[in-house]
C-alpha cells in the first residue's frame, strides 16, 4: 500500500508573527526556549519580517533532497511520508549537506564538543503516530496547515483563484528543485521576501544522474561523489563565508550562547 505524502502549506497572508510555531517546535524537539529570528542549531524554524510580512523559515523537505544525495554515509534520508530526517549516529561532520542545500538550511553546532548538523525534521515521530506537526497544531491563525501534499496543493490553487488580486499566482515549493514538502503562498512577490526564485525545477540529484548515466562504468559509484564535488567547487566561497559568519556568532567567546 502506498504512503500518502504529507506537507505543510504556509499562507504568509495569515501569519501574524506570534511565534507560536517556533515555541511549539522548540518544545517538541527539546530545544532552548528563547526566541530566535534566524535558523540555528537551536531554532529549526524562525520568523523574519519584511515590511510587516512575516516569513517562516524551515527545512523545505525536498522531494529529492540534495543533502541526502551528497551525504557519503547516508545520514540524511527522505521518508515516504515526506520528512527528510537526520541520523546523528551516522554523521561524520563533513558538512557536505550544508554546502549542497539549495535553501541553505542545515546548521552546524560549532560551539559543541560533539557537533551535529541540525534542522527541522518535520516532526517525523509525531507523523508516525498519526499526529500533525507541532508547529501546525500550535498556529492560531491557520497560517501553517498540515495535510496530504496533493490536497494542500489543491487548496492553495483554490485560494489563489478565489482571490487573484490578493495572492501572487504562484505556489513556492510546488516545483522548485523537483518539489518540496513545504509550500508557500503569498501576497508579496517571493523574491521580495528572501526566497530563492531562480532555482531550477528539475531535482538537482536527478540532473547529475542523467548526465552520468550516459557514461558507462561511472554511475554506480561515481554519481554521488561527483555531484558532491560539483557543488563543493561551485559554492565553496559562498559556503565558506556562511560558515565563518555562523561560527563567529556561535563561538563561546562572543557570549551568544
Amino acid at each position: 500500500m502506498s504512503t500518502t505524502k504529507k506537507a505543510l502549506l504556509i499562507d504568509l497572508t495569515l501569519c501574524v508573527g506570534c511565534n507560536a510555531c517556533q515555541t511549539a517546535c522548540k518544545e517538541a524537539n527539546k530545544l532552548p526556549d528563547h526566541e530566535e529570528q534566524e535558523l540555528s542549531p537551536t531554532a529549526y524554524t524562525a520568523l523574519q519580517e519584511y515590511d510587516g510580512v512575516y516569513v517562516r523559515r524551515l527545512c523545505q523537505h525536498c522531494d529529492d533532497p540534495t543533502c541526502a544525495s551528497v551525504c557519503p554515509v547516508g545520514a540524511f534520508t527522505k521518508t515516504p511520508e515526506g520528512p527528510v530526517v537526520y541520523a546523528e549516529d551516522k554523521c561524520i561532520g563533513c558538512r557536505y549537506c550544508m554546502q549542497a542545500c539549495p535553501f541553505q538550511v542545515p546548521r552546524y553546532e560549532w560551539a559543541s564538543t560533539y557537533p551535529r548538523v541540525q534542522k527541522c525534521v518535520m516532526c517525523h515521530e509525531r507523523l508516525a503516530q498519526g499526529l500533525p506537526t507541532a508547529c501546525s497544531e500550535a498556529c492560531p491563525t491557520g497560517a501553517t496547515k498540515f495535510g496530504d501534499r496533493e490536497e494542500l496543493l489543491k487548496e492553495a490553487y483554490e485560494r489563489l483563484a478565489a482571490e487573484p488580486d490578493k495572492y501572487v499566482q504562484k505556489i513556492y515549493g510546488e516545483k522548485e528543485v523537483g518539489g518540496t514538502s513545504v509550500l508557500y503562498i503569498s501576497s508579496v512577490p517571493f523574491e521580495n521576501l528572501g526566497f530563492r526564485t531562480t532555482l531550477q525545477q528539475s531535482p538537482l540529484p536527478q540532473l547529475t544522474w542523467n548526465a552520468l548515466s550516459k557514461i558507462p562504468g561511472v554511475v554506480s559509484v561515481g554519481g554521488v561523489m561527483l555531484f558532491g564535488i560539483w557543488w563543493i567547487t561551485n559554492r565553496r566561497e559562498e559556503v565558506a563565508e556562511f560558515e565563518r559568519n555562523h561560527r563567529d556568532m556561535n563561538h563561546p567567546s562572543n557570549g551568544n550562547q
